[in-house]
């Protein structure tokens, strides 16, 4: 067990079924603020398309006289029927935009309503940090949060709309078909027979057959689609950890490893996407070649009756149209076989990662917690104190420990003892382990870790974090704690807003956090390991704000034995117990779904093997 050890929990979820997760995304809709909005564009988006429909019904029946009136060369009928479609038109466009405007809302709303679900998920209290360390579920949760979510709403927006147009336009012209094929009498060998509904049948059967080649040659790509969204992901995340460190990577001049790691996660990107184009290409030709002999299945389909002479040109074209409509309705599926792979993938992901998100408090549910109680008066206490992680535990030599207010205690051990797990485990983010640990009730405490977080923003919001309101601080509060920690030079950049991690040196960076302790004045302070690579003039400095917070001002270091200086009046150690209960890692269902890619991963391995052992 080392201070750096994540002691990571493995959550893999996947394995709910397409129920549970449509039924899960549905709670949350249901609960969603922006329900009723997104109710009400759903009705206004449904009104719209049913007066589509019966537009496109009278322009089905527009047909019959129009192409009669060329059967009969009549110019004026002609002219006549182009003003009646001028006024059918008209008021489809106006419904075309009126529905596109209606499909755009909903968009927004639905990614509006999906992302702020997953946002407030996973900013509840110390659960982002357990989904971090909770395994591969935890990686990139921005592309989830992001890309993820963005595309899901557009997806299911486009595919739920037209799905939902598609089925009244079914509705609308089936009736209209099966009344115009209702009459068609075939003939054979000098007999007459009829078939009820003849185009209607003909037209499912036709979608039908279609519709089951699509599904066989677009099943692959929900699973292709998931691996690409992932391997994008890695390298999205590649690409932004080489512009943080950019620096230090000029530094060490590693500019060719970090290029052969990116060159690494792009062709894992292009050989996910090389999978989903040959897929795509194996689709395309049942969609494609379904779509060509569209063109004039429904002619062929009713030619018999034409040429039998018991159908006019106009009726033709009107069974043609109507078919063409029934086709085109029961063909949905068809025509959007890859997105609707594309949606499942991604409502793969999105669900996974908000079922992570419920799922976290459960990990290790079965472990022993450590009990977190109110303390009686105020003191902070440990009894039989340890903590738990995949790579052993970590125990308090003292069994029972008070550390009362006003006291400076320092709490070390050997390197690999765990500290920065302990620190963790105080502040209620990592909880598994044994014993308890009393806080003082109705007292905040507040945790200084070894790399300090700045938020975005001036340096005025950066010295008043999380404090919303940043007046609260005047400018002699904050140039006051800047001069005591040494970093007077910046009180002239107050209102600068920049990226501080970036224009400060580490030591700064913690002198900051510092700076902070000395303009809120805690009356609770753990540190973890902050003041170890202090140098000893500025660890004096920090010292002497600490004490400023007040005689009962409590400071809790974790950290080297070294680095007092009398300034702590008692230690507590921290060391490793060989036989403490190690944490066990934990699966939530989980499956791998990209055969290719693990066919990869293992041809590389055998490869990397035989190398070694020749």
């Amino acid at each position: 067990m080392n201070d750096k050890t994540d002691g990571q929990a493995v959550i893999t979820v996947g394995d709910e079924s397409f129920r549970d997760q449509l039924m899960m995304m549905w709670r949350a809709f249901m609960a969603s603020p922006v329900r009723n909005t997104i109710l009400w564009l759903m009705a206004g988006i449904f009104v719209v398309i049913v007066a589509t429909a019966l537009g496109q019904v009278l322009l089905n029946s527009w047909n019959r006289p129009f192409y009669d009136s060329i059967e009969r060369r009549d110019l004026q009928a002609f002219f006549h029927q182009l003003v009646v479609f001028a006024e059918i038109a008209g008021v489809l466009l106006v419904f075309n935009i009126t529905q596109t405007w209606l499909n755009q809302m909903l968009r927004i709303k639905l990614r509006e309503g999906l992302t702020r679900d997953l946002i407030g998920e996973w900013m509840l209290p110390r659960r982002a940090f357990r989904l971090a360390k909770a395994g591969a579920i935890g990686v990139n949760p921005d592309q989830r949060l992001h890309e993820d979510a963005r595309h899901l709403t557009e997806l299911s927006t486009d595919l739920g709309v037209g799905l939902l147009q598609a089925s009244i336009l079914l509705v609308s012209f089936v009736g209209v078909l099966w009344s115009l094929s209702e009459g068609f009498v075939f003939h054979w060998s000098g007999h007459s027979f009829e078939i009820p509904g003849y185009m209607v049948w003909a037209a499912v059967l036709y979608a039908g057959i279609a519709s089951f080649l699509s599904w066989l040659a677009g099943r692959p790509l929900i699973n292709l689609n998931s691996e690409r969204y992932s391997r994008e992901a890695e390298l999205r995340f590649s690409l932004m950890r080489v512009n943080e460190h950019v620096d230090s990577i000029s530094l060490a001049a590693g500019e060719g490893e970090e290029r052969r790691r990116l060159e690494l996660d792009l062709a894992a990107v292009l050989a996910a996407t090389k999978r989903i184009a040959l897929a795509t290409v194996r689709l395309t030709w049942v969609t494609a070649g379904y779509g060509w002999i569209t063109v004039v299945a429904p002619i062929v389909i009713a030619s018999p009756v034409y040429f039998a002479g018991d159908l006019s040109f106009g009726g033709l074209m009107m069974a043609a149209a109507a078919f063409t409509q029934v086709h085109a309705s029961l063909r949905w599926f068809i025509d959007n076989i890859g997105g609707i792979a594309d949606w499942r993938a991604t409502l793969l992901r999105v669900a996974s990662f908000r079922s992570a998100l419920l799922k976290i408090e459960d990990v290790h549910d079965v472990e022993k917690r450590i009990a977190f109680v109110p303390a009686e008066g105020d003191r902070m206490v440990f009894d039989n104190l340890e903590v738990s992680s995949p790579d052993g535990c970590a125990r308090l030599s003292e069994t029972h420990a008070e550390i009362a207010a006003g006291e400076r205690v320092l709490i070390t051990g050997k390197p690999g003892a765990g500290k920065t797990l302990f620190f963790r485990a105080l502040a209620g983010l990592w909880p598994w382990g044994g014993g308890r640990v009393e806080l003082p009730a109705g007292q905040a405490v507040t945790f200084v870790p070894r790399t300090p977080y700045f938020s975005p923003g001036s340096l005025r919001d950066v010295l008043s974090y999380p404090v919303e309101e940043s007046k609260k601080f005047t400018d002699a509060d904050l140039v006051s704690a800047l001069t005591k920690t040494g970093l007077g030079r910046l009180a002239a950049h107050l209102d600068r807003d920049t990226r501080w991690e970036r224009e400060l040196t580490d030591e700064e960076l913690r002198l900051l956090a510092f700076a902070r302790l000395a303009l809120h004045r805690p009356r609770w302070v753990v540190i973890d390991e902050a003041l170890d690579t202090l140098d000893a003039d500025t660890r004096i400095r920090v010292f002497s704000v600490l004490e400023e917070g007040g005689p009962d001002a409590t400071v809790i270091n974790i950290g080297r034995a070294d680095i007092g200086g009398g300034f702590f009046s008692r230690t507590l150690h921290l060391a490793i117990d060989p036989k403490g209960h190690a944490l066990k890692p934990v699966k939530v269902g989980g499956r791998l779904t990209d055969k290719p890619a693990i066919k990869e991963r293992r041809a590389a391995k055998t490869t990397a093997r035989k190398a070694k052992h020749p």
